[in-house]
C-alpha cells in the first residue's frame, strides 16, 4: 500500500523504488511460484483498494448504484488489477531466474512493464496507477519523451532491481548492481535538458473557463438556466483570449438543442476574437447515437472532437439485454454514448492545431499519439467532481502532464471544478486554477512542433526489448535447467 504515496498528490516518489523493490526481494526469497504469485496478488489489492478507493464516490454517491453493488464492483476492479500482479510473479519464479544475477535486473523490469501495458489495454484497459506517471517530478521524467510512461517504469524497475542484486550479491556483480541502480537517475537528468521539439509562432493567450457546478445539481431541470447564464458570464470575463475553453459536458443539455445559446454565445466571442471550444453532449444526424464531444467554434464552421476511449459502466453498459431491464428495475440512471471514430485529426483554431481528449482516455497515450503528431498544443476536458476531493483528481493531473512530457507540447487542461491547469512541455504546472469555485485562469502557452522519439516510434521499442530479453532469459533458464 505504500506505493500509492508515490502518486499524487503526495508525491513521494522514491516509494516506487523503495516498493517494488520490496516485492522483488520477497519474490526472490518465495518457496513456489505459487506463494510468488499469493505475494503479487495481495501487492496489487492493497495499492489499488488505497489508490482508487474514490470509485466508490463515482458510483455510490454520483451513480446512485445500492451500497453493496457498488462495493462489488470495486472489488472486481480490485481482483482484476491483482490477478495481473499474481501472473507476473508467478512467471517470475516459473521461468526466470530467481537467484540474483544479472538476470534480475533485466528480468523484473521487462516482465512487470509487460504486465502493465496488457493490463492498459486488455478488456477495455485500466492503465491508472502505472509506475511510471509517479516520476513526472523526479529526474527520471527526462525518460518520458525518450519512451514514454512505460520507459520510466522500466527504468525505475532498473534501479529497482539493481538495488535488490547489490544487497543479495558482492564483488563485481555489486558494483555492476550498483551502476544499474544509479544510472538512470544519472541519465534520466542529462536527458532532461534535451529539447525534442522547437517553438512553433508566438506564445498564444488561453482563458480556461471552470464552472464548478456540483455534480448533484448539473442535469436536474431547475438548473438548466443558471448554468447556461454562468458560463456566459465567465465566458464573457475570458474573452480576449486567443482560446477559450469550457470542461467536459459543461451544457448542461445536448449541443444540438442549444444552437441559438451557442450562436449567441460564439458571436461574442466572435466579435472578441477568440476561438472556443466547449465540452457537450451532441447526437448525430440521425438523433440516435450520442457522443461525448469537444465543440470548436473560431472563424470557420463548427467541427467536434468526439470521445474515443469511453468509460465502462459510466459512459455505456457492456451487458446484456436481461441486466439493463434489472438496472432499469433499480432505477439505476445510465444512458450508452457512442465512441468516436480512431484516427481523428487535431481541431483547428485560432490559426493552430489542437490534439484533444476527453476525462480519462487521456491516461491512452497511444490512442493519441497520432493526433498530438500533428498539433501545436494538446487540450484536455475533463469533469473529475464524479470523485469528490479525493486523490483521482491529482492523480489524473498527473497523467495528463505525462502526456505533455510525451509529446513536448503544453497542455491547455480545463476540468469542471478542478484541476484546471496550463502545463507546459516539459510537464511543469505553469498556472492552476482554485478548486471546488467558478474561476476563469488565464495565461500564455507556447505552441511547438516536432517529434519526440516517443511521438516518432511510440511504445513498441520498449515493449518489443522487454519481449525479447524475457524470451532470452526464458530460454536459457530453460537450458540450464535442462
Amino acid at each position: 500500500m505504500a506505493l500509492t504515496g508515490a502518486f499524487a498528490p503526495y508525491g513521494l516518489w522514491p516509494l516506487a523504488v523503495l516498493s517494488p523493490a520490496v516485492l522483488l526481494w520477497l519474490w526472490m526469497d518465495a518457496p513456489t511460484p505459487r506463494a510468488a504469485a499469493a505475494l503479487g496478488f495481495w501487492y496489487s489489492c492493497g495499492t489499488f483498494a488505497l489508490g482508487t478507493w474514490w470509485l466508490y464516490i463515482s458510483i455510490h454517491d454520483y451513480g446512485q448504484v445500492p451500497a453493496w453493488l457498488a462495493l462489488l464492483l470495486m472489488a472486481g476492479l480490485v481482483l482484476l488489477m491483482a490477478a495481473w500482479q499474481a501472473l507476473l510473479g508467478w512467471s517470475l519464479l516459473r521461468w526466470l531466474p530467481r537467484h540474483a544475477g544479472a538476470g534480475t535486473v533485466l528480468a523484473m523490469p521487462s516482465a512487470w512493464v509487460l504486465i502493465e501495458w496488457l493490463r492498459g489495454w486488455m478488456f477495455s484497459g485500466f492503465p491508472w496507477l502505472s509506475l511510471g506517471y509517479s516520476q513526472t517530478d523526479s529526474p527520471l521524467s527526462g525518460f518520458a519523451p525518450l519512451a514514454g510512461v512505460y520507459g520510466v517504469s522500466a527504468m525505475l524497475l532498473v534501479s529497482a532491481a539493481g538495488c535488490v542484486t547489490a544487497l543479495r550479491t558482492g564483488g563485481r556483480l555489486r558494483a555492476i548492481a550498483v551502476a544499474c541502480a544509479l544510472l538512470p537517475w544519472l541519465a534520466g537528468a542529462g536527458l532532461q535538458r534535451i529539447e525534442w521539439t522547437q517553438v512553433q509562432g508566438d506564445a498564444v493567450s488561453v482563458a480556461l473557463v471552470q464552472g464548478a457546478v456540483p455534480q448533484d445539481l448539473k442535469w436536474q431541470a431547475d438548473n438548466h438556466d443558471n448554468i447556461l447564464a454562468l458560463y456566459r458570464q465567465l465566458n464573457q470575463q475570458a474573452l480576449g483570449a486567443r482560446i477559450v475553453v469550457w470542461p467536459e459536458a459543461a451544457l448542461p443539455g445536448v449541443a444540438n438543442g442549444l444552437g441559438r445559446y451557442l450562436a449567441e454565445v460564439w458571436a461574442e466571442s466572435r466579435a472578441a476574437g477568440s476561438a472556443l471550444l466547449i465540452g457537450a453532449v451532441r447526437t448525430d444526424a440521425s438523433g440516435r447515437d450520442y457522443f461525448n464531444s469537444l465543440l470548436a467554434l473560431g472563424e470557420a464552421d463548427p467541427s467536434f472532437y468526439d470521445k474515443q476511449h469511453l468509460v465502462p459502466y459510466g459512459e455505456y453498459f457492456p451487458v446484456p439485454d436481461f441486466v439493463r431491464q434489472w438496472l432499469q428495475r433499480m432505477n439505476m440512471p445510465f444512458s450508452d454514448l457512442v465512441p468516436g471514430a480512431a484516427g481523428q485529426l487535431p481541431l483547428e483554431v485560432a490559426g493552430l492545431k489542437l490534439a484533444a481528449s476527453i476525462c480519462y482516455e487521456d491516461a491512452y497515450g497511444q490512442l493519441l499519439r497520432s493526433a498530438e503528431r500533428e498539433a501545436d498544443l494538446l487540450v484536455n476536458v475533463t469533469n473529475d467532481a464524479w470523485f469528490g476531493t479525493g486523490s483521482a483528481r491529482y492523480q489524473h493531473l498527473q497523467i495528463a502532464r505525462m502526456r505533455s512530457l510525451e509529446s513536448g507540447r503544453d497542455l491547455l487542461r480545463v476540468a469542471n471544478d478542478g484541476v484546471s491547469a496550463l502545463v507546459d512541455y516539459r510537464g511543469r504546472v505553469l498556472k492552476q486554477a482554485p478548486e471546488f469555485t467558478s474561476a476563469v485562469l488565464r495565461g500564455q502557452v507556447q505552441p511547438r512542433s516536432g517529434l519526440t522519439p516517443w511521438l516518432a516510434a511510440g511504445d513498441t521499442p520498449v515493449l518489443v526489448l522487454a519481449g525479447v530479453l524475457l524470451a532470452w532469459l526464458g530460454l536459457r533458464q530453460t537450458r540450464r535447467r535442462s
